[in-house]
């Protein structure tokens, strides 16, 4: 049986916690963020964690981390 292949771009943007938690970076931070309050950009420069509908998606595409 072959090895199955890590989704390269997901790798790029996901990391997983050692609790088994997907861990990812906010949407929304970089494009027009000059009409964006500084508040908003501070609170979306921290992670955030993927919804439970897309953690066994995500795992899946992301085999030997």
């Amino acid at each position: 049986m072959p090895k199955m292949k890590t989704h390269s771009g997901l790798k790029k943007r996901v990391k997983l916690t050692k609790n088994g938690k997907v861990k990812r970076t906010c949407s929304n931070t970089l494009h027009n963020a000059g009409s964006k309050s500084n508040k908003q950009k501070k609170r979306l420069h921290k992670g955030t964690y993927a919804d439970a509908a897309n953690v066994k998606t995500i795992k899946k595409m992301l085999p030997y981390s």
